[in-house]
């Protein structure tokens, strides 16, 4: 047991205080006695509540490095509009404790916002848009910005939905940041339901149940009672209540609807074994069932990150934290439609960088949605899921050719291509993409090419600015070796000469969390 001076001197302070109030000396072994059991009950709490804050686990994430086109190419990898990164991180950051390294990725943090990015015009489901200015963390470097914008469709217009709810009720979820919230966050949710849309509830603790038969959404007041009835107890056994969400979601299937599995928990679970590489294989081959999978994450002190991000980045699916009932509502509620209404699937990105322009290149963030070049063509290859509404944004950095930089990575011998034998001196360079419609099992491919122009930082758009200084945080919360400017204030300053588009006060909390850390 740790602190012994502190915890005596506060029992000491008891044992004075029932003195000076005029305990008998019957009352007083009384009294000290029970003041003895409370502070080991306290010690104990504490103790417990140290060792929980350690438990949380998160996958091991190993920086993007700079690379030569010359050597390698095309840079391919998946989109992701999660954002449960950014409301973990925050979490951390309002209860003063340091963030874990590995709980930063910086692009759920990029697209936790929204940007003004113009809706599509043509009979793709997003636009594409793209925007190339200067780095400001590392001086003669350059970014260029990627964003896509998924067409906004108004909710009439959506798909029927058949949304079966996997909810957690072991031990662990019993805190009032886990079960009890779960409930609050779910009477928001139920708000945006519609006649036509159905319900089940799906239980799993030491068994897995059903709790809810498929319900319409007109029967909100049923639908919410089976959320209140639900408590929290047992071991956990999260294998076999998958296998019954998902058995349950596919015998109500509703074709060209939106079929989703809403998984929440604090995935403290097992599947099987519990190894993650069985509960790849699990969700993997649920995935081709058609059914889209939402996974809301609770709670802290033995939160298992890396098993939420798993499940979602394996299972055609998307991952938010809930960290409180304003984040419940922003999600649930407000980004209803982008959250639970896919209108794209397996959205993939390839570049390739012209090295008469680029001496180096590095895909900021997204070390876990990389793939291969030839994955990029592969239509058996998962990939992300855009929403309705939904905005996604990338950021490269790029080392012009002609500037001396310590991060530029050496030539090879053999492979070495001069300058003027590459054409296209206008060009940049060349982005592609591919994407399948919700029910659809073929890609459609887009080329878009862009051109050699940078603009001053001064002058890029609000949206550049803001994505660049939240990226810039991420990085500095990542400790990275390859930004040479960590200021703080020059983050805050940068995201402050971005913001727009704020009506719910998220760019400006942004701004408070950046003040908070050194």
């Amino acid at each position: 047991m740790k602190n012994y001076p502190f915890y005596l001197s506060v029992f000491l302070l008891l044992l004075f205080s029932n003195c000076k109030n005029g305990s008998s000396s019957e009352n007083y072994a009384t009294d000290t006695t029970s003041v003895a059991i409370e502070t080991d009950l306290k010690i104990e709490s504490i103790e417990n509540e140290n060792k929980d804050s350690n438990s949380e686990s998160y996958a091991e994430l190993e920086e993007n490095p700079f690379e030569s086109p010359k050597n390698n190419p095309l840079s391919t990898f998946s989109i992701d509009v999660d954002n449960a990164s950014y409301t973990n991180i925050r979490r951390f950051i309002n209860n003063g404790l340091k963030v874990p390294k590995d709980a930063v990725r910086v692009e759920e943090m990029m697209n936790f916002f929204k940007y003004t990015y113009p809706q599509p015009t043509d009979n793709h489901p997003f636009s594409i848009n793209t925007e190339y200015s200067e780095s400001p963390w590392n001086e003669k470097h350059k970014l260029l910005k990627i964003g896509l914008q998924g067409k906004n469709i108004p909710m009439t217009n959506l798909p029927k939905s058949n949304l079966v709810f996997l909810v957690d009720v072991s031990g662990s979820m019993s805190d009032d940041n886990k079960l009890p919230l779960l409930k609050e966050s779910m009477k928001i949710l139920v708000k945006e339901l519609r006649k036509e849309d159905k319900v089940s509830i799906v239980v799993y603790a030491g068994s897995a149940g059903v709790v809810l038969e498929p319900t319409s959404g007109l029967e909100k007041e049923t639908i919410m009672d089976a959320f209140d009835d639900l408590q929290a107890g047992g071991s956990t056994a999260g294998g076999e209540g998958i296998e019954l969400a998902y058995k349950l979601a596919q015998q109500n299937f509703i074709k060209e609807g939106n079929n989703r599995v809403i998984i929440a928990t604090d995935g403290d679970f097992n599947v099987g074994a519990s190894s993650d590489d069985e509960m790849i294989d699990l969700i993997e081959e649920k995935r081709k069932s058609g059914v889209f999978l939402t996974v809301l994450g609770f709670g802290m002190g033995n939160y298992k990150d890396s098993k939420m991000e798993i499940l979602a980045d394996k299972g055609n699916g998307n991952y938010a934290y809930i960290d409180n009932i304003q984040e419940a509502n922003r999600f649930l509620g407000k980004e209803f439609k982008g959250s639970m209404f896919a209108i794209a699937k397996d959205v993939k990105i390839q570049i390739e960088f012209n090295p008469k322009h680029v001496q180096a290149y590095r895909l900021i963030g997204y070390e876990n949605r990389k793939l291969k070049a030839e994955d990029f063509k592969n239509d058996a290859i998962d990939a992300g899921e855009l929403g309705s509404g939904h905005t996604v944004t990338a950021l490269y950095e790029i080392i012009p050719v002609g500037v001396e930089s310590s991060f530029t990575p050496s030539d090879l011998k053999y492979t070495k291509v001069k300058n003027d034998e590459v054409t296209y001196n206008e060009e940049l360079a060349t982005v592609k993409f591919r994407y399948k419609k919700p029910d659809g099992e073929k890609s459609v491919e887009l080329i878009q090419t862009i051109q050699n122009q940078s603009v001053a930082l001064v002058n890029s758009s609000k949206d550049f600015k803001f994505s660049s200084a939240v990226a810039w945080f991420g990085l500095k919360l990542r400790d990275s070796k390859l930004i040479a400017n960590a200021s703080t204030s020059e983050i805050k300053k940068l995201a402050k000469s971005g913001l727009a588009s704020d009506e719910e006060g998220y760019k400006s909390e942004f701004l408070r969390l950046v003040e908070s850390v050194n």
